[in-house]
């Protein structure tokens, strides 16, 4: 029958449950004597090695193979220029919408039952409840933010229930309160504090904290025109201070890479300081991530980022937000603001821009505009190219090999998942947006960022002076200050961008028609080689297409074949607002 009420995937010591998604023809349900039975779910390993196969759905980290990690290079975005044209995620209905999937919570669910029968201490059961808890949340985080109202399952559904099967979906606010009962409930449960690379109680309060500072924003800013639901003040103050209390918490309990902002991203796992490399084991950053290694896993990010594959490049969009060195933006500095780069050795270097900019931007790209017919090196990786003629450089880690860093899946830097410079940005933001932000909260946040990218620190008062002519958010200077150190300390990050436009009601900034810096690169009127297309104020451009903006796109369309799924069996699915 129905796709999102598919039975998740249930691997056992000793079977593996296989089957289609579709109940009609799944042998998955009813669930085998080996799964359900009490005696399954009294052994603590057989709990571990359920809630652990939900890590990778957590984040699947940089991508391997033919993939370049698909939360860093979501080109749907004001950052980056895809290779070719980003369109909306689903500019039409269709029958099919891949995320429209509830295996994940089914799955869940399968674990949160299965350990109420068992025969386990209380601390366990507590453990892998909470842990399974955690996976539904986050889960239907994920839900609500593509699709709004969805359908909430508290325990397995029963495919002999219709009501169950075609229940109608539950409002977004509902939903949300469930998760954060969910989220504070493993929280509370969990039986471990900290560990990078498993289920803890801090990576259950990182994700609390974005998801709070989501749901608060979101219900701020959303509009009934746009969005189809009015403001609910008290519902935003109340999830913005739960972001700032567990923010603060963790911005309290982990440290700061205070020299480098790329340790992060390009440290290996046991690192090698004679290199250059620091370790991502010992990371005082991190709080959660994916570990890779030489022998055991790899990836190929630094290899999308260092070889002759098209980059999908940084944005002109992107480039123009970085402040400059005395803290001002480009329309108020007092440096030299051109964008103009300068001819050199065949090439187009513009170490001239970045010098005088926020110090995060000569990390996250190149010296260097490159792109097909001028193509450049870094660090022995020649050929490459990029699709704004910006490059992207975070990721990479010139003291590896070149063969690690230029070979697809041979790369072995370690992934974040979570790290404390996010939640400093958090905490940060939801301060300010609570009204309640001081100059010690900046000192603890913002204030360090700035000082790792040699840019001079600032007050409250400072900020809300700043009043940049480009503030096209209608929000306060210091909101807009806050979130332009958001957006260029967590540049190509996790698709956090494309979020963050969602819950401020900004994603008519993604119209390239309005905004055409979105789909610019870099100028190149006086490159040595001309790119293929230039607009007529000297712009790379990497496709002559425009992106225009509906309002519908806050949402993701309902499949189609779920709504006639619905309509066949004499029920009602209906479709989001605007679709």
């Amino acid at each position: 029958m129905k796709k999102i009420f598919a039975l998740a995937l249930i691997a056992t010591a000793g079977a593996a449950l296989t089957g289609c998604n579709d109940f009609l023809d799944d042998n998955r349900y009813p669930l085998t004597s080996i799964v359900n039975n009490p005696a399954y779910w009294s052994n603590p390993s057989n709990c571990q090695l359920q809630v652990d196969r939900y890590q990778d759905e957590l984040q699947p980290g940089y991508g391997s193979g033919s993939g370049y990690g698909w939360s860093l290079f979501k080109t749907l975005s004001d950052d980056q220029v895809g290779s070719s044209f980003a369109d909306w995620a689903y500019p039409t209905e269709t029958a099919t919408v891949g995320e429209y999937d509830y295996d994940i919570v089914r799955g869940a669910n399968i674990i949160i039952d299965g350990v109420q029968s068992a025969d386990l201490s209380k601390a366990d059961r507590i453990n892998y409840e909470g842990i399974a808890k955690l996976i539904r949340a986050y889960e239907y985080y994920k839900l609500v933010r593509m699709f709004g109202d969805v359908c909430w399952f508290s325990h397995q559904v029963d495919p002999g229930d219709p009501e169950a099967l075609y229940a109608e979906r539950t409002n977004r606010d509902i939903v949300m309160d469930s998760v954060l009962q969910d989220i504070n409930y493993a929280i509370a449960g969990i039986s471990t504090s900290k560990n990078i690379i498993a289920w803890s109680k801090d990576l259950a309060r990182a994700i609390k904290s974005e998801v709070c500072l989501y749901e608060g924003t979101f219900c701020r800013y959303r509009t009934v025109a746009e969005n189809g639901i009015a403001p609910n003040e008290e519902r935003a103050k109340k999830f913005l201070q739960e972001c700032a209390n567990v923010s603060l918490e963790l911005v309290n309990s982990y440290g700061f890479n205070a020299n480098d902002y790329q340790a992060v991203y390009n440290s290996t796992w046991s690192g090698s300081e004679s290199l250059g490399i620091p370790a991502f084991n010992s990371n005082p950053e991190i709080i959660f991530g994916r570990r890779y290694d030489s022998v055991n896993g790899r990836h190929s990010t630094i290899s999308y980022t260092a070889s002759s594959t098209t980059t999908s490049g940084m944005s002109l969009d992107a480039f123009r937000a970085f402040l400059f060195s005395d803290g001002l933006p480009e329309a108020l500095t007092t440096c030299d603001n051109t964008l103009v780069g300068v001819p050199e050795n065949g090439g187009l270097s513009i170490a001239n821009l970045l010098a005088v900019r926020d110090g995060r931007l000569s990390k996250i790209t190149d010296p260097n505009v490159y792109y097909k017919g001028m193509e450049w090196e870094r660090a022995g990786c020649v050929g490459m190219t990029s699709s704004s003629g910006f490059g992207i450089a975070k990721y990479d880690n010139e003291a590896l090999p070149v063969g690690d860093r230029t070979n697809s899946a041979y790369n072995y830097t370690c992934a974040p998942i979570f790290w404390n410079s996010w939640m400093m940005l958090n905490y940060a933001e939801a301060k300010a947006e609570l009204g309640t932000l001081t100059d010690a909260d900046l000192n603890l946040t913002v204030n360090k960022l700035f000082t790792r990218a040699n840019l001079p620190t600032r007050t409250v008062a400072e900020l809300s002076a700043i009043n940049d002519p480009a503030n096209n958010h209608g929000v306060s200077s210091l909101l807009w200050e806050i979130r332009r150190c958001r957006r260029c300390e967590l540049m190509f990050d996790n698709w956090i961008r494309y979020w963050d436009l969602v819950r401020w009601h900004q994603l008519d900034k993604l119209d390239s028609n309005t905004h055409p810096d979105v789909l610019r690169g870099a100028y190149v009127a006086n490159a040595p080689e001309q790119p293929s297309i230039v607009d007529g104020e000297g712009f790379m451009r990497a496709y002559t297409n425009n992106r225009k903006f509906d309002k519908k796109y806050y949402l993701y369309p309902i499949p189609t074949s779920q709504i006639d799924l619905y309509t066949g069996a004499g029920y009602t699915l209906n479709k989001n607002f605007g679709w």
